[in-house]
This record gives C-alpha cells, sequence and structure tokens, in this order.
C-alpha cells in the first residue's frame, strides 16, 4: 500500500457506460470516490461516458442516474445538476474531441495511421514470433507528405494515433506505489476512429483535464492504460487544453467471484438490480462493497457511511483482489436492518406489501396487525423482500401450504397432538403467553416437548414450519382465524391428507 499527501481541492469522478445494468464492481467503484470526495471535502463529478452509440442506450442511462439516488451517492457535478464544465455527457461534447484532437495532430502530438487491420495483425504475429513486444510498430510515425497522399490515393481511411514519447514513465500509485512503464510496453495507440469518431482513449483524459480532475481512481483493469493517459495529460497541457495538471492515480482492487475469477456482469450475483429487487439496504449494500479492498477497523465490519467518510482514505485500500461473498453481504445487510428503527423499518417494508409482490387482496391487509409484528419479524429478515412470506399468513383467507413443512410436521401422532392443541387454545386467554402455556400442556400430555409440540400447529395455522414467533403470531391473527385453520388442518387430516 501507499499513501501520498492529498492537495485541495480535491476533483474526482466516477464516469460509467450506460450499458446494461449496473455491476457492483462499478457501485464499489463510485462508492469509493463519493467517499474519498466527501472525506476530504472535495467534488464529485458524475460524467457519463455514451460516445458508443452501438452499446449505449437511454434506458440504461436513466438506470444508472436512478440507481445513483437509490444507493445515496449523491454528486456535485453532472446530469441533472449540472456544473461549471458541462456538458457531462460525452456525447454532447464531441466538437470539444475533434478541436482537440486536430491540435494534438497539429503539434505533432498525433499522426494519421493509414495501416489496414490485416497488415497490422500480420506485423503483430511476426513481433510474438520473434519474442518482441506486440504493439504498434511505428509504421506510420514519420510518414511524408507524399507518403498520406499516396495512401489516400489508394483510397485507405487513417485513424488518429498519439504519438508516445520516447520515455520511461513512472508514477506513484495511490494504492500500489512506485510504478514504471518503459517505452517498449506502451506504443502509439489509436484516438480517433478512421469515421472521425473518439475513442475513449482520447476523450477520458480530454475530459480530465478540462473537469480538473484532481484524483483518478478506478479498476485495475485499466491500470496499463495509465502511462498512456499521463503522456497524453501532458501534451494536453503543452496545447492548452485544461489547467496543466496530471491527476494522481490509485487503482482498485478486482472483485472477483467464483473460482477464482474476476467478477463480469454474466455472474448473477454482479448485478446491482438483483440487490434491489431482493431488498437490501442501500446502507447495508455499501458497507459490504466497502469492504472489497478496504476496512474501517481490522476487528469492525460493520459502520455508517458517515463513519466511512470520516475515515476513508485511499491510500490504506488493499490492492489484493477482493472476492465477493453473498453470504457475507447478506449477513451484514441483515444487521443493518435489525438496527433501523422500528418505523423506519416498517416504511421500507411498504413496496413488500403490495403487489406485484402481496397475494392477499389489497383490501385484507392490516396495518395495525403488521405493525404489531413488525419489530419480530425484523430480528429474523435478511432482505426485505423476506417480509412478505413471513406475514401472508395474516391477510389470507388461507395460509398457502407448503408440502414438505405438511409432510414434515404432520407425521403420526400429529392429529392427536392437535386435537389436544386446539382444546387447550380454545380455553386459554388469548395472549403470547398463555398460548404458549397451552401447547406445552397438550405437548406434556402426549411426551412431547415445545419445539415437536408446536410444529403442527404453526403449519396449520402459517402453513410452514419456519417463520415469526408462533405464539405472537397466533395473538395478532385471533382467536376465531386460528381455531379455523387448525379445524381444517385436522379435517385435512382426516380425509388421509
Amino acid at each position: 500500500m501507499a499513501s501520498a499527501s492529498t492537495p485541495a481541492p480535491v476533483r474526482v469522478r466516477f464516469c460509467p457506460s450506460p450499458t446494461g445494468n449496473p455491476h457492483v464492481g462499478l457501485v464499489r467503484t463510485a462508492l469509493f470516490n463519493w467517499a474519498f470526495a466527501r472525506h476530504h471535502g472535495g467534488t464529485l463529478v458524475f460524467r457519463i461516458e455514451d460516445t458508443d452509440a452501438a452499446r449505449n442506450s437511454e434506458e440504461s442511462y436513466r438506470q444508472l442516474l436512478d440507481s445513483m439516488r437509490w444507493l445515496g451517492l449523491d454528486w456535485d457535478e453532472g446530469p441533472e445538476v449540472g456544473g461549471p464544465h458541462g456538458p457531462y455527457r460525452q456525447s454532447e461534447r464531441m466538437d470539444v474531441y475533434t478541436d482537440v484532437a486536430a491540435r494534438l495532430e497539429e503539434a505533432g502530438h498525433a499522426y494519421r495511421c493509414y495501416c489496414t487491420t490485416e497488415e497490422l495483425d500480420a506485423r503483430r504475429e511476426a513481433a510474438r514470433a520473434a519474442g518482441r513486444p506486440s504493439g504498434y510498430d511505428g509504421q506510420c510515425r514519420d510518414l511524408t507528405a507524399e507518403q498520406r497522399a499516396a495512401y489516400e490515393a489508394e483510397g485507405r481511411t487513417a485513424i488518429v494515433r498519439f504519438r508516445m514519447p520516447d520515455e520511461t514513465i513512472t508514477f506513484t500509485d495511490l494504492v500500489r506505489g512506485e510504478l514504471t512503464f518503459t517505452p517498449e510496453n506502451v506504443p502509439d495507440y489509436g484516438i480517433v476512429r478512421a469515421n472521425g469518431a473518439p475513442l475513449y482513449t482520447l476523450v477520458n483524459p480530454v475530459d480530465d483535464a478540462l473537469m480538473e480532475i484532481t484524483h483518478v481512481l478506478r479498476g485495475e483493469d485499466l491500470l496499463s492504460s495509465t502511462p498512456r493517459q499521463i503522456a497524453l495529460y501532458r501534451a494536453l497541457a503543452e496545447i492548452g487544453v485544461g489547467a496543466g495538471t496530471v491527476p494522481e492515480f490509485g487503482h482498485l482492487p478486482y472483485v472477483m467471484g467464483e473460482g477464482n475469477k474476476k467478477l463480469s456482469k454474466r455472474d448473477p450475483q454482479s448485478s446491482l438490480n438483483l440487490y434491489r429487487e431482493r431488498g437490501f439496504l442501500p446502507a447495508g449494500l455499501l458497507n459490504y462493497l466497502s469492504l472489497l479492498g478496504w476496512s474501517l477497523a481490522e476487528d469492525r465490519d460493520i459502520f455508517t457511511l458517515d463513519e466511512m467518510v470520516e475515515a476513508f482514505e485511499i491510500g490504506a485500500v488493499n490492492a489484493n483482489p477482493a472476492r465477493f461473498d453473498l453470504k457475507k453481504c447478506e449477513a451484514i445487510n441483515a444487521t443493518h436492518l435489525r438496527e433501523m428503527p422500528v418505523a423506519e423499518f416498517v416504511a421500507a417494508c411498504e413496496p413488500w406489501l403490495r403487489e406485484p409482490y402481496a397475494t392477499w387482496r389489497p383490501e385484507a391487509f392490516d396495518r395495525a396487525a403488521f405493525e404489531e409484528l413488525a419489530p419480530l419479524a425484523q430480528t429474523r429478515l435478511t432482505v426485505l423482500s423476506e417480509i412478505t412470506q413471513n406475514v401472508d399468513f395474516l391477510f389470507l383467507d388461507e395460509p398457502v401450504l407448503d408440502e414438505a413443512s405438511w409432510k414434515k410436521a404432520m407425521k403420526p401422532g400429529a392429529e392427536e397432538m392437535l386435537r389436544t392443541a386446539r382444546a387447550k387454545l380454545a380455553e386459554a386467554d388469548w395472549n403470547a403467553d398463555a398460548l404458549k402455556g397451552a401447547v406445552l400442556a397438550a405437548g406434556e400430555e402426549h411426551g412431547l416437548k415445545l419445539g415437536k409440540a408446536q410444529a403442527p400447529v404453526r403449519v396449520a395455522v402459517t402453513g410452514r414450519t419456519v417463520g415469526l414467533p408462533l405464539f405472537e403470531s397466533l395473538e395478532v391473527l385471533g382467536r376465531e382465524r386460528t381455531l379455523a385453520r387448525v379445524d381444517a388442518a385436522l379435517k385435512k387430516l382426516e380425509q388421509g391428507g
């Protein structure tokens, strides 16, 4: 790990492409940039890299903004906020990139390359066979005007390549320490396509320069492009684009999935939408994602975003790959659920108490009954979507019967046990303690401890072997409905069910 002095004012950027569903690795990058900016009282620039019209979509763009809002990661400049360096969608900045590319070419920092794909492939293969670096070999670096004219007369089109300086580039990565790249390993690279469309390799550093970005915190997969960008920043300074400074870089560790592979968009557990639909809390999910490369303290996994902001430094990020552990993510989310004020928990459950999640008729929902059991549910849920199945027995005319639960609970002797329990429940005061006493007494008559005795009652009333505390549930459900469900279960057993 490495640390570096942090000049003020800090300006960082989060610049996703609007393609498909947001990825948890992308969210981790957004979180670290946000926390770094907030810790230093700096500025987070939210920038949309949407120059690739074939891959980008307006739906994905809207989803990105909605996801950031849901997570609570606010931005200081960008879409819907504005700022002095707009517009913040690259598709609206094409004239800027065209102008900068022309100025780079005019100043000798870029040149036209007429090599065909086939020629490039053949030369790369030959270089590999000879044990040489297989990057671009500079074929078109020093073409004369006559040579360029001859290529164009052949009908060849040209891309624009950036001319890398013939020098070693060394920089201090805020996560990985000092890194050095020699010239033979960083060849000239394309910045403008043959059709005139600017490439990511140009637009990203140009926007960083113009938006005065001081720190670039991004994924490890982009590390190899850093020396190219440093050289481009310096060239931009020479032609008067931006403030003339080179940002500091910090490359965040890979997020790994199963089998020591980088978590990709194809992995089901990588999609942010999955966690949102399951009812993860933003605070719980972000708490876990922050642990993928950073920690508040060695012995502390649970903390708030405010506590993270207070402590976050990029130099404390671990460079080693971080493994995504869904079970730990769920456990951390469950802890955040338990620590919520009950009123906030009730409000957070609201979406899962309505269509399309709720399986009961809207008019059957009893808010007072739900609020009575909510504190008990809060201590048992992992994610908010589990609330529906935990309380549906309250609002359905009949419980949803889980066949496996029925077979497990209604073994030989269960019918007699259930009849005894029914009789004692009918005579009991209707409160949790008295109801527990009634079932306990019924169990004693049949030589059963409470756990075995209550199983057929629970399945008869709720349809499942697991759920909220049984006797509090019976108290809220009421005497009449409870006994009716026990009677229905007895009838089913009489009929051989």
